[in-house]
């Protein structure tokens, strides 16, 4: 009695009567609909149950894994940010969603047949058809464009993090040394424009910035770093491997090490030799040291920002938005004669602007024109480098993410370990719920031109602690 009531309970699905269009129509409708909300489910109703269980189990497999990926995100952020932009991960991951979309069209030909739409009334049977067709081919195109994200966001991460362990932090805190470069061709060498080094807690996220002069100048050198044993007084001063008069090949400037050390081996030769091995140049390696020196701080790690290259990254972003503080000129140049500013091709107009790659470029690259000259040169490149950040909202990035990412690999250049990606990821996240402590090393405050490093180092102390967790005990 009881098999008979399942037979008759099943018969309308899957061996339905074929005479009465009126079922047959709301069968279709059933069945399209099911298949779609949850894959399988028309092959387990109505044709080849090994295929719907098969289906059903990879749906269920995967809301499962999306269950414990947004679990992880709520409850351990950190370690489940490093496993997602892990690139072994991606890989699989991105042939699962192939794997997903592959079935799906598979399920929903095989749905479109189950129907049995020349037994459906005739009025009906374009209607599920397309539907049948929609729900089949839009998942599909999903599961391709995110297996296309996730190739070309493991393509990004392959190309600009190195494959290496992750580093703890110095003193509960990560340092970071930022280089901005203008990479024209009328330059010679690789001299950064702008140079800031980012002090984050490893906790907490709360970050010190601090901006040096370029035309920074004696910088001493740890005892460890091997630039010391060239110049043991400061890079530049006398006596050093130059004799007594001191000096070194380039401007002896802040901005000069990397080429100082890159385009004169004869006096360089076999500094920093691991220097490749870990993502790095030797070059860069010196300026670390240099910066190290000047400030207290040993940067871990560098991130080189190709000023060139930001045009494309704000292009892909559909634009920036910055505060320009004056009227800024794009090209010209000084008039050796009478002092004034000559064949400026236009100018970008104060007041909040959305630029897009070329005019934000020109704000960031503009020489002329600001009262305090390169300060402000350097300031306005820190400003265009938040307003990216700020910009750069999921959804934005979704939208635009291969443009992004295939920008991305020509704007940055970094030893950061792909390992510690996640981590950075999480602390840039808890980031935003603090305010950012500016030490800016510039005149009147610093003189570039005549330093004193005690006093520098204790600017840099009093924001490194005002961008420190508060102890508990002086908590209000």
């Amino acid at each position: 009695m009881s098999g008979s009531l399942d037979y008759d309970l099943e018969r309308p699905i899957r061996t339905p009567d074929l005479s009465s269009p009126p079922l047959m129509t709301k069968r279709a409708r059933w069945l399209v609909v099911l298949g779609f909300l949850l894959p399988g489910s028309a092959q387990l109703l109505a044709g080849n149950r090994k295929l719907g269980r098969f289906g059903i189990g990879v749906t269920i497999g995967a809301i499962v894994l999306a269950v414990i990926a947004l679990l992880g995100l709520t409850f351990a952020r950190a370690a489940t940010l490093s496993v997602l932009t892990n690139g072994l991960f991606l890989f699989v991951l991105q042939w699962l969603v192939v794997g997903v979309g592959i079935m799906w069209l598979v399920l929903g030909i095989d749905t479109l047949r189950l129907t049995k739409l020349v037994k459906v009334k005739p009025k009906w049977r374009v209607p599920v058809a397309i539907l049948s067709v929609l729900l089949t081919v839009l998942p599909v195109a999903g599961a391709a464009w995110a297996a296309t994200l996730i190739n070309s966001g493991r393509g990004a991460i392959g190309s600009i993090f190195i494959g290496a362990p992750a580093v703890a932090p110095i003193d509960g805190r990560y340092n970071i040394l930022l280089l901005g470069t203008d990479a024209g061709s009328d330059r010679e060498g690789m001299r950064p424009d702008s140079i800031s080094l980012v002090s984050v807690d490893a906790k907490t996220g709360q970050s010190v910035i601090i901006g040096l002069p370029r035309e920074l100048i004696n910088m001493p050198f740890p005892e460890e770093s091997p630039m010391s044993s060239i110049h043991p007084n400061g890079f530049g001063v006398a006596p050093n491997s130059f004799g007594d008069w001191g000096g070194c090949y380039t401007t002896c400037y802040l901005n000069a090490v990397y080429t100082e050390v890159e385009d004169f081996p004869d006096m360089y030769e076999g500094l920093y030799p691991d220097a490749a091995s870990k993502g790095s140049e030797p070059g860069i390696e010196a300026t670390k040291d240099a910066v190290q020196g000047a400030t207290g701080l040993d940067p871990q790690f560098y991130v080189l920002l190709n000023m060139d290259a930001f045009s494309n990254i704000i292009d892909a972003l559909g634009g920036v938005t910055v505060n320009v503080p004056e009227p800024l000129p794009i090209g010209g140049g000084i008039d050796e004669y009478t002092g004034e500013l000559v064949n400026v091709d236009e100018w970008i107009d104060p007041g909040e602007q959305h630029l897009n790659g070329y005019y934000a470029q020109w704000f960031a690259r503009s020489r002329y024109g600001s009262a305090n000259g390169d300060y402000d040169r350097m300031q306005r490149q820190r400003d265009l480098q938040a307003a990216i950040l700020a910009q750069m909202n999921p959804t934005n990035v979704l939208l635009r993410f291969q443009e992004i990412a295939a920008a991305g690999t020509q704007l940055v250049k970094t030893d950061i370990p792909d390992s510690m990606l996640g981590r950075f990821v999480d602390l840039a996240g808890k980031a935003r719920g603090h305010e950012i402590v500016n030490v800016e090393l510039v005149p009147p405050t610093v003189d570039p031109e005549d330093p004193n490093y005690s006093v520098i180092r204790d600017l840099v102390a009093q924001g490194v602690a005002a961008a420190s967790p508060q102890p508990e005990g002086d908590a209000q």
